[in-house]
């Protein structure tokens, strides 16, 4: 039991905005009225927020992989989180490894994050990282708007078939949801051509259009009760007067719900490269009037990064204007996947136009519930850069600072110099946290009321605000502490949210000769196994937090039972998924809790370096100061070496020994505010 007394409670799911209160969890790590006894943390003059949450990153799977192969003069040049008893080995930089990402997203406050582009036919190996990621809990999105199968259903007109079929490949992914990246356009890279106009047929097709792809996963996703909805990365993106593409794309959704990720790569203006510039505006007023949407921004930040996409039309393009390396991957009749490392240069007009574009959706949508906090990490910079966007949201003085060092030629191309606004905090929680939740459907997250987990951030109030978000005092996972003092104590295991959406019995007659005519792999072997996920959640469809009318949850009281060994869960697990429950395969050390010694790590180089001129150019050695950031997560110290064995694996913990593997279930009612 744990109670954290005296601090500022940032609660915007509950309407609390500063409010001195107390928040207390039981021992089954949900916020609760009141406890008799347990810990005390006093925070007294502190911040307190809901853990964070990522909508939109890629921390997982086969892309973030290759991003990492090819950049092998990251990984020299980085300082490794060195291997210890008790934890892992990794490495940050551009693109940080599992255990890494797991040590800095909670080095931030974050404790969710959302996967947020994941092939069926490599979703095995992206489970597998999931499950290497500690301490955050994890959401992942199917890609769906260039599956084949999906599309010849659609150019037929089968729509009932159609849904059914992405019904079948979510379970069959063990996902959470739709992700839709350049409709048809990655189908028509494999002819060697791109779909940028949404009313034009796709090459292959005579019919069917990007627009009918958007408008039909939009309505499927509604239609199956999907708690998130379609998550569309818009066609044309990154393109000089892109908007016109992206406003039709809006139009296309007929008032559905919809995410729009990275907006900020789809609010451009101009004719070519050298008359681009931002037209945000027009994209911010639309949200301004439709609340049916949210996006996150896909902010820019300037300095080094690797750009990791499904969008192959794009990352080949990015590999002739740049000249460096590139990597294109086909995943069969599903999706694809470029690779192209790149440098964000303040004095590149076109680099200029996307940090001021970012910056400016986050200011100009009005609505914090609407427009959340990202980098589309880590296409525009690794999400271990967020305290900076924070400072340059909640400071007009500092952003006009840097709005000033920029090349006059690129000013007048931008709105960021006219806008005033500054974040508060209750904004920032509601970016950060709240909204993001709200929008993924996860209610029990970004969320301190009675029932909710008991993901908690203490913050020490600081002018600093890179100091104050990058190194938070306590932060608090599942009701546990997994960093204090800066120090990380504990790394949890977390949970993998996942749907079922239902589907016909005979849909797999209609898919098996259709997998042996397309794929090489075989229809049996292609679905994830359930016992492949090592810490499942399953999300019921019918539960109060998958309806449409979610921006208020009812109030009501909250249950949850788990799944474990015995007749009763061989029966309930039989009953729910056609099967009787499995032995976990190769379940060691990461279904059990163990604490962490002092990390200790040398700070001068963890981090991707930043250039000297841009360095210079935000005096970041002074404004940003990671080292000093990193010296307050972590304990410092010189200890390489000091492990001279080889850690063997841990031991299973007693659930893997007696051959369990829990699967958690949401039963009953939501969180009461």
């Amino acid at each position: 039991m744990l109670r954290i007394s005296g601090g500022k409670v940032y609660d915007p799911a509950n309407g609390l905005d500063g409010v001195i209160k107390d928040i207390c969890v039981d021992d089954s790590g949900r916020i609760v009225d009141s406890v008799d006894g347990g810990r005390t943390i006093d925070a007294t003059g502190m911040i307190v927020f809901p853990g964070g949450v990522d909508v939109h990153t890629h921390v997982a799977g086969g892309a973030i992989n290759f991003a990492r192969a090819m950049t092998p003069e990251d990984h020299r040049r980085v300082q490794a989180f060195i291997r210890t008893k008790s934890r892992r080995s990794g490495l940050g930089g551009m693109a940080p490894t599992t255990f890494a990402t797991g040590y800095l997203y909670a080095g931030m406050g974050f404790t969710t994050v959302n996967e947020a582009a994941v092939p069926v036919l490599s979703a095995r190996h992206t489970h597998e990282e999931l499950a290497d990621i500690p301490i955050v809990d994890k959401a992942s999105l199917t890609l769906m708007a260039n599956n084949e199968i999906l599309l010849d259903q659609l150019e037929q007109g089968e729509y009932e078939r159609a849904k059914h079929v992405v019904a079948w490949y979510i379970w069959a992914a063990k996902s959470y949801g739709i992700k839709a990246v350049n409709p048809g356009g990655v189908t028509a890279w494999k002819w060697g051509r791109d779909a940028k106009q949404l009313t034009d047929s796709i090459e292959g097709y005579s019919r069917l259009t990007p627009g009918s792809i958007i408008t039909s996963l939009a309505a499927i996703c509604e239609d199956l009760k999907l708690p998130h909805p379609i998550h569309l990365h818009c066609n044309n993106l990154g393109a000089p007067g892109n908007i016109s593409t992206t406003l039709d794309t809006l139009k296309h959704l007929e008032g559905r719900r919809a995410h729009i990720a990275h907006s900020q790569y789809h609010a451009y203006g101009g004719d070519d490269w050298d008359t681009m510039c931002s037209e945000t505006k027009q994209l911010a007023e639309y949200f301004n009037t439709h609340k049916n949407v949210t996006t996150d921004a896909g902010a820019v930040l300037f300095g080094d990064t690797v750009t990791i996409t499904a969008d192959g039309p794009w990352q080949h393009l990015l590999y002739k204007l740049t000249g460096r390396k590139w990597g294109n991957l086909d995943v069969e009749n599903e999706t694809g996947c470029g690779i192209v490392p790149y440098t964000y240069r303040p004095s590149n007009l076109v680099n200029a136009v996307q940090w001021a574009s970012g910056l400016e959706l986050l200011l100009l949508i009005k609505d914090p519930w609407q427009v959340f906090l990202s980098t589309d990490h880590p296409n525009g910079g690794c999400f271990w850069r967020y305290p900076e966007i924070i400072q340059l949201l909640m400071c007009a003085d500092f952003r006009k600072e840097c709005v000033a060092k920029l090349p006059d030629k690129i000013k007048d191309r931008i709105s960021l110099p006219e806008i005033d606004r500054e974040y508060t905090l209750y904004e920032i929680a509601t970016a950060m946290s709240a909204g993001p939740a709200r929008a993924l459907g996860l209610h029990r997250k970004g969320n301190l009321g009675i029932g909710c987990d008991a993901d908690i951030v203490i913050y020490e109030e600081d002018a600093d605000v890179v100091r104050m978000f990058g190194h938070p005092r306590y932060v608090v996972k599942n009701g546990e502490i997994v960093i204090e003092e800066g120090d990380i104590r504990e790394t949890p295991n977390g949970r993998e949210f996942i749907v079922r959406p239902p589907a016909p019995p005979d849909l797999d007659d209609f898919l098996r000769p259709l997998f042996e005519e397309c794929y090489t792999m075989s229809f049996e072997n292609y679905p994830v196994e359930l016992d492949r996920i090592e810490h499942p959640h399953l999300l019921d469809l019918n539960d109060w937090s998958c309806r449409r009318d979610r921006c208020q949850p009812p109030q009501s009281g909250s249950g949850r039972f788990t799944i474990g060994n015995g007749r009763r869960a061989s029966k309930a697990v039989e009953k729910e998924f056609g099967r009787p429950l499995c032995r976990p395969r190769d379940s060691h050390c990461l279904s059990q809790r163990w604490k962490l010694a002092p990390l200790f790590l040398q700070c001068s180089r963890l981090l991707n370096p930043v250039p000297q001129g841009i360095r210079d150019f935000f005096d970041i050695g002074r404004r940003i100061a990671w080292r000093d950031v990193l010296r307050h997560h972590f304990a410092i110290g010189n200890q390489i070496g000091q492990c001279d064995k080889p850690t063997v694996h841990q031991k299973p913990s007693e659930e893997a020994a007696n051959g369990r593997n829990p699967i958690e279930y949401d039963s009953g009612s939501p969180p009461r505010q």
